[in-house]
Parts: C-alpha cells; sequence; structure tokens
C-alpha cells in the first residue's frame, strides 16, 4: 500500500502546495502527496501558481485548495517545509522539516529557486520510501 506523505506549514498556500503538486507529479507511484496548515487563505499564492503552470504545466488552482490538518487523512510522513516559528503538529510515523525560505513576495527566481528544491527532494523522498530507508 502507497504511503501517504502531508505537507505542512502554517497557511498552506505555498511551499506545501507546491510539494503536494510536485509530489503527484514525481511520486504518484510511491506515495500520496497531501497539504495541508493550521490556518488557511482564500486562494493558493498566485505566483506559486504561476511558475508551478510554466515550469510543470499543473494548474494548482484546478487541482488544490488551501486545507487545515484536520481535512486531509491520517498519514505516514509529516514533512515540514520550514516555519521560522512554530510548525503545526501532524502524528506520523517519520516527520522531516526542510527548512524552506517562504518565497513569498520575492522574485520569480526564488519561486523558480524553491519549487526546484521541493522537486530534488520529493525525488530523494521516494527513492527512500522506494528502498525502505525512512523506518515506518
Amino acid at each position: 500500500m502507497k504511503k501517504k506523505v502531508a505537507f505542512i506549514c502554517v497557511h498552506n498556500s505555498c511551499r506545501s502546495q507546491m510539494a503536494e503538486a510536485l509530489g503527484k507529479l514525481f511520486a504518484s507511484e510511491v506515495f500520496d502527496s497531501y497539504s495541508a496548515g493550521t490556518e488557511t487563505k482564500p486562494e493558493i499564492n498566485q505566483d506559486a501558481v504561476r511558475i508551478i503552470k510554466d515550469i510543470y504545466d499543473i494548474d494548482m488552482n484546478k487541482t488544490q485548495k488551501s486545507k487545515l490538518l484536520n481535512d486531509i487523512p491520517e498519514v505516514d510522513i509529516v514533512i515540514k517545509m520550514g516555519c521560522n516559528v512554530v510548525c503545526p503538529f501532524l502524528p506520523s510515523k517519520h516527520e522531516e522539516d526542510w527548512g524552506l525560505d517562504d518565497p513569498s513576495g520575492k522574485s520569480d527566481e526564488e519561486f523558480i529557486k524553491t519549487a526546484k528544491i521541493i522537486e530534488e527532494k520529493v525525488k530523494d523522498l521516494a527513492e527512500r520510501i522506494k528502498n525502505n530507508e525512512i523506518k515506518l
């Protein structure tokens, strides 16, 4: 059975949404991707939406929405995106903090850099799960 991975941050509007989209794109054969936060925003960060559409041809406005932690199923793995203050807590068998800076309000280059880091980390996570390097 596929593992369930939650990408979490406070607002569930930018980095965690990008990670959910890229998890679905690059790792759907290994794990199911979810994103959530302790607060929601009326819409996903539109710069993130535009960059993900430009690079990966995914329209997050159509495929995703901002969700609270209790809106997603129980998960096996929690990935904290890098909260700076206090990250939300979600029970899991494995947890990591990817420590990513929030690109909100910054240049397209920062969004592209963040997307590429997330892509690399999602692919690495999928490999580690496949190779049983994460104890669940």
